[in-house]
């Protein structure tokens, strides 16, 4: 590809070429020899003329101003300060590589790899302050979960025709997407939007910059936990805290265009039809068969409800994870990695699309996010769904209710970081046999003396257990146990799955009485290698499992799905019916 094909030849050479490095899988711009020594810089590209000059105020429940934007009142904002003119070497110019996965969470998959320019990308990115939601921001040696919002507002050119035009929005598709800790594997949790839950008060930031408190909301469909009364994502970010027992990171909303402007820029998402659909509803057209759809088509095929299944919202969710997985599986595909082409017309459309929270609102720390995403196989990608069942409150069956013996087992696999993807027969066997060993040698250290409470000396952590766990722990240890060399360290630098006490083969008599008090199970030791020095406390940190003391660790995480608990890999190619 070279310069004139991208409309800059008065500012590139056409010796100019984006070359593939077949050291590092990469393009780069490779610059001749003259042009090398005369022009070191590439020039940035101008922004279109279709962009508008200057947006109009947001209203609450809205993204404001894109970065690099004029907000109404002339006070520039959200942009990166810079030192001296535009012209010259006052601003710097950098390029960006995007690795594979920053597409990814657009819509809960991809891969691409390309240098962008960085300012430009920049700007193109919408960011909202959800005033204290989630975590903060995913960190690199942590379990990250991203949740991925689907707006049906009406905004963007030609999409005030789907009807309800002047609908602020609700979270119309909604999915958690769990990274694996040691990023070997992921989840999709799409949440229907006709599911009862409880809207909990949330904080959200105001055009003018102050904060207004939104009341709560009980036993209302989830999708109002966006738009309606002013809400932001923050507000569906605490819903789904609320309503899954799973900790939020970041989030990401896209509306109509993003599914319209990526399933062009991949050159269009092969779909398979079980049979011919007519949808009026969502102008869906299409006979039975295989097909490539992009644009108007892609956005029909996703929003129906009449085509496939029984014309639910819960078919809809399944159609959807057909789309988004053919949509990865392009994306990683080999015409798409080697188009040039494709790669600047993804990161445009990806970043136009996007609207992000703060922890997410640069193209450096969407890099970081691809970075930790860019080696998943598509084969480890479980797309499922919450499980639900009919709301029995209702005659008409219009909305769902979740279904806890399903869904139980579900998200405590997911909070306990456990991969739903199907473990090859010879990797399971060895698996089992490792953790046979393993708890053959747990169950010795149960074996021996125990050491007198007073002797007991043990620092306690919060890894993810209740609130206050380590402070009533250690209080409890003290008052009914006489473990009084017992000291607080409050919250754990990193959570963990389960409750875990660790200890040097010195300290195993101390263990055991530790492990006897609290109803430790052996699973829960984790004896060290080398003896420690004679005042050195143990370390217990308590998890997600841990009640409260004196009350038995809750069970063990499931390690498989109930049967009837829908799922599909993003590698598998499946038809809608």
């Amino acid at each position: 590809m070279d310069a004139q094909s991208r409309g800059r030849a008065d500012e590139i050479d056409p010796a100019d070429q984006w070359v593939l490095n077949p050291r590092t899988g990469h393009y780069e711009l490779q610059l001749n020899d003259s042009a090398a020594q005369e022009r070191p810089k590439v020039a940035k590209p101008r922004r279109s003329s279709s962009a508008p000059a200057a947006p109009t105020k947001p209203s609450p429940g809205v993204p404001g101003p894109r970065r690099g934007e004029t907000p109404p009142g002339g006070r520039r904002g959200g942009g990166r300060s810079r030192k001296g003119g535009a012209g010259g070497g006052g601003r710097r110019k950098k390029a960006l590589l995007i690795t594979s996965g920053t597409l990814a969470f657009l819509l809960v998959g991809g891969a691409t790899a390309a240098y962008l320019y960085y300012d430009h990308l920049n700007g193109n990115l919408s960011v909202t302050d959800i005033a204290g939601a989630g975590t903060g921001g995913f960190k690199k040696d942590q379990a990250i979960n991203i949740l991925v919002i689907g707006t049906d507002k009406r905004s963007g050119a030609g999409n005030e025709g789907y009807g309800d035009k002047d609908s602020v929005g609700h979270a119309d598709t909604t999915i958690l997407f769990h990274i694996a800790k040691d990023r070997s594997n992921a989840t999709a949790l799409s949440i229907p939007r006709d599911l009862i839950t409880n809207i909990p008060d949330c904080p959200t930031k105001q055009p003018d910059g102050t904060t207004k408190a939104i009341r709560g909301s009980k036993g209302v469909r989830f999708n109002n936990s966006l738009g309606q009364e002013g809400r932001d994502a923050g507000c569906t970010m605490r819903t789904v805290k609320d309503l899954t027992g799973i900790e939020v990171d970041n989030f990401m909303m896209v509306d109509f265009n993003a599914v319209k402007t990526l399933s062009t820029a991949v050159g269009g998402v092969p779909v398979c039809l079980e049979k011919a659909v007519d949808d009026e509803d969502s102008k869906l057209k299409l006979s039975e068969g295989e097909h490539r759809l992009q644009g108007e088509q892609a956005l029909a095929f996703v929003r129906t409800r009449h085509a496939f299944g029984n014309e639910s919202d819960l078919d809809r969710i399944k159609t959807q994870q057909q789309f988004l997985g053919s949509m990865m599986r392009e994306m990683k595909s080999k015409e798409t990695l080697t188009s040039p082409k494709k790669f600047f017309s993804l990161a445009e459309a990806a970043t136009k699309s996007l609207t992000v929270d703060q922890g997410l609102g640069s193209i450096d720390k969407l890099t970081d996010l691809a970075t930790e995403l860019k080696d998943i196989d598509l084969k480890n990608i479980t797309f499922t769904t919450l499980p639900v069942l009919d709301n029995p409150a209702e005659k008409v069956k219009a909305t769902v209710v979740v279904n806890q013996a399903l869904a139980d087992p579900l998200l405590q696999m997911i909070r306990g970081d456990v991969s739903l993807t199907e473990v090859e027969k010879k990797e399971q066997a060895a698996k089992e046999a490792a953790d046979a060993d393993a708890k053959a040698k747990q169950d010795a250290l149960l074996q021996g003396n125990r050491a007198p409470a007073g002797d007991v000396r043990v620092s306690v952590y919060n890894g993810g257990g209740p609130s206050g766990a380590a402070s009533t722990t250690l209080k409890w240890l003290q008052d009914t146990k006489g473990m009084s060399r017992t000291s607080n360290q409050g919250n754990a630098p990193a959570k963990v799955g389960a409750t875990q006490l660790e200890f040097a083969p010195n300290q195993a008599d101390q263990a055991r009485a530790l492990a006897d008090a609290l109803g430790l199970p052996a699973t829960a030791l984790k004896m060290g290698t080398t003896d420690a020095a004679a005042k050195t406390p143990m370390k217990l940190t308590l998890g997600p499992d841990f009640q409260k003391p004196g009350t038995p660790l809750a069970p063990p995480i499931p390690q498989e799905l109930p049967k009837d608990v829908q799922q599909t890999q993003a590698d598998k190619a499946v038809c809608a019916k």
